[in-house]
């Protein structure tokens, strides 16, 4: 009877230990010297690099000790490598005359690159409102293509989360906190740049974001002829009234020369207007000093009046 088993054919103990030694090689990430030079930036990456205090600090430690956490990068099609984590790393060890950092190369798609990308900045606490906003909707849409549900408003029963919820599994953040950040990068960059600067706060970007992007140049103009800023209140009106079709210009200019609760409680001095009434060498602090007892001495002045 001829055997039904299929002929098996044995292989070499070098060609066993050759293919077990590439497959177990293939599962290991090696670390490697790169030169700065060849580590090139991620496209759009939404993260500032200033040479700031904390990047001066980060360049001392690195002169001393090295840089101690590899980078994360990815081979560059075009030469090099495109860096997925490590931006500030990099830059610090430039700013220490490093020829090369350590870095841990893998080959990672577009998404995987934008999601590691992306949490590897977020727990920063020094983190600008624009840099999480472009950072959160950057992850939004990596999660989009790689097929996870996408609508933020709706409360997803059972297994599968939003993406917003996703999101949150390793933010700071909230579900709703991010879907707030996320509307901020339909501000038009001006307006984006006073959220950073905080002259704008957040509640009142967020209601500006649904502004067209027309209205939000109108509202520039306004801002700056009435020399205001929105309040919570204000923005939403604004709000109002361009989803009705009525926002215009003189009723931006209307809204913002409102005068706001918190200004009825407060008493301004230029510097030009008090100056005149004290000697050049009196500090803006002296000067508060010394009106401060004129006030004084005038209320006991009335107290006394009163009494008689």
């Amino acid at each position: 009877m001829k055997s039904s088993a299929k002929k098996i054919e044995l292989v070499s103990v070098d060609d066993l230990f050759s293919t077990e030694e590439v497959r177990q090689d293939a599962k290991l990430e090696k670390i490697q010297e790169i030169p700065l030079s060849e580590l090139h930036p991620f496209k759009n990456h939404p993260f500032k690099v200033k040479d700031d205090e904390a990047m001066m600090e980060t360049a001392d430690s690195i002169k001393q000790y090295g840089v101690l956490v590899p980078a994360i990068a990815r081979p560059d099609p075009e030469g090099g490598y495109e860096l997925v984590a490590g931006h500030r790393r990099h830059r610090a060890s430039e700013l220490a005359d490093k020829e090369t950092m350590p870095v841990i190369v893998r080959d990672l798609d577009d998404d995987a690159a934008t999601i590691i990308m992306v949490d590897s900045n977020l727990q920063r606490e020094s983190l600008l409102p624009s840099e999480r906003a472009f950072a959160y909707k950057m992850k939004l849409d990596a999660i989009k293509h790689q097929g996870a549900r996408t609508d933020l408003t709706s409360a997803q029963v059972g297994p599968k989360l939003t993406a917003a919820e996703k999101i949150a599994e390793n933010s700071p953040d909230s579900k709703s906190q991010i879907k707030r950040f996320i509307r901020l990068t339909e501000l038009i960059p001006e307006l984006l740049d006073m959220v950073d600067e905080k002259k704008i706060a957040l509640n009142p970007a967020y209601e500006l974001s649904f502004l067209k992007k027309e209205e939000q140049r109108d509202l520039l103009d306004a801002m700056d002829s009435e020399q205001a800023t929105p309040s919570l209140s204000q923005a939403q009106r604004l709000k109002k009234y361009s989803q009705e079709g009525h926002l215009t210009l003189d009723m931006m200019r209307v809204i913002m020369g409102e005068e706001k609760k918190s200004d009825l409680d407060r008493v301004t001095f230029t510097s030009d207007t008090l100056r005149k009434y004290f000697p050049k060498s009196y500090t803006p602090q002296r000067m508060q000093d010394t009106i401060i007892k004129l006030l004084e001495a005038w209320q006991k002045k009335r107290q006394r009046d009163q009494e008689r």
